[in-house]
């Protein structure tokens, strides 16, 4: 479900590879994997039914994600109605496995190292919805515990080749020579591969009946300073952050942004809620390794390669994806 974004797109490279039957729904065409998309609307049961085949593993990518949707009640709309309507397909077509992606969006501004047992804090519908809808499938896991596998991944920040999101933005501010540092820097952040993430929605595959619920990081975690300097230096800039603005006037400028949106209607890159994430110590633990999984790529090499891809070399003609 929801194959043709970022991470699907990434999960059936992979499945292609290891020559694995799959099918993607999605309400979007897949620039990869045309002939394998079922068009379908997750809001519509009936669609679901014609397109889920019976017996199938059902891995749910699908969600709407970004801070501006609007109008808000899509998250509901989407994220917890898609969960209940894909339950009941499940029951339907006697599928036993399912594997959703929810996020660490449901802890909200966690302290830092919080794990899979960590307390539900969310402040946003984004993370609102994601924790519903895991409400949502542990019901129809429950209904036979036994025999039906559930497996909530839980992924932090996810970057990589080909994606428009926050990690993107960042990378491209320090590329341009544009990025200014709010606060001291200190601040650490977990963050999550694309081909990493896929790999472990690949390993989740093989899991025995039961709830299974792991956050996905890649480690070890940056602290802003290093990534901005590690960047930099990539990129042929220098080592050193550049210029730094405190905290205070950089959260007052999100919120000149936030008043310009609502009077324009306009969404503009830079809002107070995006300051708050950039300044917030996001950085989780996780309990992947005991599942036996190793990620194919080390973190660092992970930026590396996404740098060189985005930066120093051409790929103006590839399909992006739009995320936060």
């Amino acid at each position: 479900m929801g194959g043709s974004g970022f991470i699907g797109t990434r999960l059936c490279r992979r499945l292609t590879e290891h020559q694995s039957q799959f099918s993607i729904v999605d309400k979007a065409e897949s620039a990869h994997y045309r002939e394998k998309v079922e068009r379908a609307d997750v809001r519509s049961v009936e669609a679901l039914r014609d397109a889920v085949p019976e017996g199938s593993v059902l891995i749910n990518l699908a969600a709407e994600h970004r801070d501006d949707v609007r109008p808000k009640s899509l998250y509901d709309e989407v994220n917890v109605a898609d969960a209940r309507n894909l339950c009941q397909v499940a029951r339907e077509k006697r599928i036993q496995h399912i594997v959703f992606t929810s996020s660490v969006a449901v802890y909200g501004f966690a302290p830092a190292g919080t794990d899979e047992s960590g307390e539900i804090n969310y402040f946003n519908d984004y993370g609102r919805t994601k924790w519903l809808a895991e409400g949502v499938f542990k019901e129809w896991q429950a209904e036979d515990p036994d025999n039906r596998t559930l497996v909530i991944v839980r992924p932090t920040v996810v970057f990589g080749e080909q994606n428009r999101g926050n990690v993107y933005n960042l990378l491209r501010q320090i590329a341009s020579g544009k990025f200014v540092m709010i606060g001291d820097g200190k601040n650490t952040k977990s963050m999550a591969y694309v081909e990493n993430v896929a790999a472990f929605l690949e390993h989740s595959l093989t899991f025995k009946p039961g709830v299974h619920i792991h956050n996905y990081i890649d480690k070890p975690d940056f602290d802003m300073n290093t990534l901005v300097g590690t960047v930099r230096k990539k990129l042929g800039k220098g080592a050193s952050v550049g210029l730094r603005l405190p905290y205070v006037a950089g959260l007052a400028c999100g919120y000149t942004f936030d008043a310009m949106g609502a009077i324009t209607r306009r969404s503009f890159p830079v809002s107070s809620i995006r300051v708050k994430k950039f300044c917030a110590t996001t950085q989780f633990a996780t309990n992947i390794a005991d599942t036996g999984f190793e990620p194919p790529l080390p973190l660092a090499e992970s930026l590396e390669r996404t740098l060189q891809h985005e930066f120093l070399e051409d790929h103006q003609e590839e399909r992006v994806f739009f995320t936060e």
